[in-house]
């Protein structure tokens, strides 16, 4: 382990990245943080940002706010969001409600834009809102759900993706990166493949956003939905973000009309006529507060830049799979992600028989992954909140904890 030890500080004493760690609430503690993909750490700026809030804007503007910046907000948040993080020119994104009311808007307005089309083609393994809400979908428009069977360890290929897309099919949803496996989709590619069959793509970002540079335009991506609570730092249940590419948006009718996507948001006419462009896919009032956390977040990823994110980010899961190799797979556990840097997101999976047990037990000793079934640690390694050191030190109690629990 003394190798273990001086390679990781190695690595953080080179990491042009590091300094960042010292700017979030906690990343001094001796705490093993291996969630940051299911909710990121607090920056440090952010308490004084959320008291300015109520105190300034809130207390001191009141209702005069929405004239002053809020009403806006989810527009501009998301023009910062698709030049930051997304690939995306401005105008094409917008920021409030959850993922899961956003996927059904987006889904409900791709079937519709395909009349005649009867399928959605979606993986067995996409996270459960996808498919719940494309079941739903499904049920109400009198669609078939059309199945892509996958490897757990992995996910949709374009072989795969290409023997189940056809001229039936409306609208595929898919996940940039798997979030049991970390899979990473080859994005441009798929997005072709559905484009020839002539349907719609619809891409969670769930577990890409701030942390794998996405290329939406570039591909020419139709629909995109994620959240901001995992890489983004956006806090708990913070409002997730819904981009429409701009040559679909007058086209597509999302179905929960609403005031704020409204014409005229102020007129309280008779009847609802929608906003030109992304305002459309607003419905009600934004939720301001929610919004507040994230922009310290994109000020950091601005400031070090989404590429050097994603090279910290393959960095961290490398090293997690050169400890896995080397303290746990001689205890039986082994290697549920790409192996490939190129084919992996900002996890790993690591499957053990006893992992949902060594999960809570490590929860009490201050080390903190997730469980996924069938038998999966999942360590979630945030790139500007996560050292070398943190994930030797977290992997090397991992090890402990199953030679407690097999002797």
């Amino acid at each position: 382990m003394t190798d273990l030890a001086s390679s990781a500080a190695q690595l953080d004493a080179a990491d042009p990245l590091a300094a960042y760690r010292d700017r979030f609430v906690g990343a001094d503690q001796p705490l093993v943080y291996f969630d940051g993909n299911s909710l990121g750490r607090p920056l440090a700026v952010t308490g004084p940002r959320l008291a300015r809030f109520v105190e300034e804007e809130w207390g001191g503007r009141l209702i005069r706010g929405w004239d002053e910046g809020w009403l806006e907000l989810p527009l501009t948040l998301g023009d910062r969001l698709g030049r930051a993080v997304l690939g995306a020119v401005a105008g094409q994104t917008t920021v409030g409600d959850s993922t899961t009311v956003l996927l059904y808007k987006l889904m409900r307005a791709a079937v519709a834009a395909r009349p005649g089309r009867t399928e959605i083609v979606l993986d067995r393994d996409n996270f459960p809102t996808d498919r719940y809400v494309a079941d739903g979908v499904a049920r109400e428009c009198g669609l078939t759900l059309r199945w892509i069977d996958v490897d757990l360890e992995a996910g949709v290929t374009a072989d795969l993706l290409a023997a189940a897309v056809g001229p039936d099919t409306a609208l595929v949803v898919l996940s940039h990166v798997a979030y049991r496996s970390a899979w990473l989709a080859d994005l441009p590619e798929l997005t072709r493949i559905v484009h020839d069959a002539g349907a719609l793509v619809l891409w969670d970002l769930c577990h890409s956003a701030g942390s794998v540079p996405i290329g939406l335009d570039a591909a020419g991506v139709d629909l995109a939905v994620g959240c901001t609570y995992k890489y983004l730092n956006g806090g708990p249940g913070a409002p997730a973000f819904a981009y429409v590419a701009a040559r679909h948006q007058d086209r597509l009718a999302q179905p929960i009309q609403g005031w704020m996507g409204a014409v005229d948001t102020f007129l309280m006419g008779p009847t609802y006529a929608p906003a030109p462009g992304i305002r459309r896919f607003l419905s009600g009032t934004p939720p301001i507060v929610g919004m507040l956390a994230m922009q310290d977040m994109l000020d950091l990823v601005e400031e070090a830049g989404i590429d050097a994110v994603r090279a910290k980010s393959v960095a961290l899961t490398s090293y997690a799979v050169d400890v896995a190799d080397e303290l746990l797979a001689p205890v039986g556990v082994v290697l549920a992600s790409p192996r490939d840097p190129a084919l992996r997101g900002g996890h790993v999976t690591l499957n053990h028989p006893l992992m949902r047990e060594v999960t809570a037990a490590l929860w009490e000793r201050d080390v903190i992954p997730d469980y996924r079934d069938p038998h999966g640690l999942r360590i979630g390694l945030s790139p500007l909140s996560t050292s070398f050191v943190e994930v030797r030190r977290g992997l090397e109690l991992v090890r402990e904890t199953l030679e407690r629990m097999t002797t």
